[in-house]
């Protein structure tokens, strides 16, 4: 049995690589696209429920468009479904993130100019030019500031987690807007250079190694059925979750004592 969020194969088209494993009408390589938007839903069908979010300059594989809706595989986490073709270009080459919690973008290159969006931590964009205050890009200019380049990998997912806190939580959330617990796991990770699978129970499958009877360090991360937390320190954790609604620190002791014992414990 094959899973639609990690198998690119629909009605009408398949990944080539999944010729004689999937029955499909045509198979095809695809191509690469960028999203081309602060944030866009990936959906399982089109017009459909959120499974996840893409933020902008993830690099997806496009493997169809059928009626401005555009079938695709996250190059990163390997999830596969629906995006509007629209949100997308060939074009974009980003070269920058934004590195703060997440910054507004201008229309011009002026605190005074109209913001016309907001765009969160981890999100990548072409700087095409530099000012001493402003960097522009294809959705407008954006503080320099708040950005910086994207072949640097942050060291600590912890202190990446952290930056998170108090953020609402977003079921299939994935950025300061929003996040959900597997969202956090895959920004946290993310940003130090290390892509993890979207939804929990995948994460749980595929990141790290699972340990038995070992004591938790920092960076660890803890699953129960549908959930998965980062071991802040000895004493706590940081998740997104639905009992605070928000990204939070908890007590381990506490958290355990509500949600059960932790099902795998892995490290990365």
């Amino acid at each position: 049995m094959t899973d639609r969020r990690t198998t690119p194969a629909n009605s009408r088209v398949a990944a080539a690589y999944l010729k004689g494993t999937v029955t499909a009408p045509r198979y095809t390589e695809g191509h690469t696209a960028y999203v081309a938007a602060p944030l866009v839903e990936l959906l399982d069908i089109p017009g459909g429920r959120r499974d996840r979010q893409l933020q902008a300059g993830t690099p997806l594989t496009v493997y169809e468009d059928d009626a401005g809706w555009s079938y695709v595989q996250s190059q990163r986490t390997g999830y596969v479904g629906y995006v509007l073709s629209a949100q997308l270009s060939t074009d974009w080459a980003p070269d920058h993130r934004i590195s703060s919690f997440g910054t507004h973008i201008y229309r011009e290159a002026s605190i005074k100019s109209p913001n016309l969006s907001f765009i969160g931590f981890g999100a990548e964009l072409p700087v095409l030019d530099t000012s001493d205050k402003f960097a522009k890009t294809p959705l407008g200019y954006v503080p320099v500031q708040h950005i910086e380049r994207n072949d640097v990998s942050r060291k600590d997912p912890v202190a990446v987690a952290e930056l998170h806190l108090n953020v609402p939580y977003l079921w299939g959330g994935n950025s300061t807007r929003g996040i959900d617990c597997s969202g956090l796991v895959s920004a946290s990770f993310g940003a130090c250079g290390v892509h993890c699978a979207g939804d929990s129970d995948l994460q749980e499958q595929s990141c790290g190694a699972a340990l038995t009877d070992t004591k938790p360090e920092r960076g660890d991360l803890f699953f129960w059925p549908g959930h998965v937390a980062i071991v802040y320190d000895d004493k706590n954790i940081i998740h997104a979750n639905a009992h605070h609604m928000a990204v939070a620190i908890e007590d381990m002791d506490d958290a355990l004592r509500r949600t059960g014992p932790v099902r795998t414990h892995r490290r990365i």
